[in-house]
């Protein structure tokens, strides 16, 4: 028996090992994020009680705030164009990078709901922004925006979403093991992401520096953690639920979508108009999962007159966007 358990351990122990070779040999998280080295980013930074977070804002500072939200992983330079083109018509514009991703923090922390709603708010009330924004939400951020307008509804003036994630898998089979699924993700998955990213756009020869962009962020140790724990989140959301909750709220609501979304298909479009029938929809012709930036002449004016087109307020008073914050002294919360 002594001798059986003797080999089990050195079996157990050569899986181990092999398991984390792999990991290390196919792992693109060779450096940590820390705040001391961020001096060269582009925007600022503030901390919150999930971290600090990266952000960025453009147009006047006395301009009507619209915040910008990413989707699962590309972080907040996916709305470059869609940034430049409203501070250009006079909007204050305020993008940043949610937790994991881009120049946030790769906090330790449960990715889900909960954090991300910490963020924006803790955002918004560093920036003294109390009352009603226009959100726009992009694939992810949909939920992200979605779970945001239910639970601060008089904070929320217009929402926007472009291709919005509206369903949700429970994981099977090895990916429904904490340790392993984990493992796998960021050992098999995370490290062939950069080159997945091709499959948003209908037409991705028009974008060749989209995967080189996206590989600066992976350098990262934290990154993959932060979007494996946000997608093992993500398959408990009940998004029947989420949507009649925000259909309740009367948030003027646009819904933009690419045709030829392949990652998002277009029909989900239909799912969520069953449910919140009030919204407004633009079909994207000769556009995949980023129809901003595939058809960004189209997309801005749906976004523009939608904007213009709800100029009332929400519970609150909109304060005026300050020029900019301080950064956090380093590992600020």
């Amino acid at each position: 028996m002594r001798r059986v358990s003797q080999v089990v351990v050195i079996v157990l122990s050569v899986v181990l090992l092999l398991a984390w070779g792999a990991y290390r040999f196919r792992t693109a998280e060779t450096t940590a994020l820390a705040l001391e080295s961020l001096a060269a980013a582009p925007g600022q930074f503030v901390g919150s009680s999930v971290g600090w977070t990266h952000y960025e804002l453009a147009g006047p500072d006395t301009g009507r705030v619209v915040v910008l939200v990413h989707g699962f992983s590309v972080p907040s330079y996916i709305w470059d164009s869609t940034s430049v083109a409203l501070a250009a018509s006079g909007y204050r514009v305020l993008r940043y990078d949610l937790m994991g991703r881009g120049w946030s923090e790769r906090s330790d922390v449960a990715y889900d709901g909960d954090t991300f709603d910490r963020q924006l708010i803790e955002l918004l009330d560093s920036l003294r922004v109390t009352g009603p924004v226009d959100l726009m939400g992009l694939s992810f951020g949909g939920y992200v925006t979605g779970e945001f307008t239910v639970r601060h509804p008089e904070r929320v003036r217009t929402l926007t979403w472009v291709d919005p994630v509206a369903s949700s898998a429970r994981a099977a089979g090895l990916m429904r093991v904490p340790v392993v699924a984990r493992w796998l993700f960021e050992t098999m998955a995370a490290p062939t992401l950069a080159d997945g990213q091709a499959s948003d756009f209908l037409h991705p020869e028009r974008f060749p520096d989209w995967a080189d962009r996206y590989r600066v962020q992976m350098r990262y140790r934290g990154f993959a953690r932060a979007l494996h724990r946000s997608r093992h989140q993500l398959q408990f959301v009940e998004f029947p639920t989420l949507h009649a909750e925000l259909a309740a709220t009367g948030t003027p609501l646009l819904l933009v979508w690419g045709r030829e979304d392949r990652t998002v298909p277009f029909a989900y479009a239909d799912t969520i108009r069953s449910r919140i029938p009030r919204l407004e929809l633009v079909a994207v012709d000769s556009a995949g999962h980023l129809p901003h930036m595939e058809q960004p002449a189209v997309v801005r004016a749906a976004m523009l007159a939608f904007l213009a087109a709800h100029v009332g307020t929400s519970a609150g008073t909109a304060a005026a966007m300050p020029a900019g914050a301080a950064a956090p002294a380093a590992g600020a919360r």
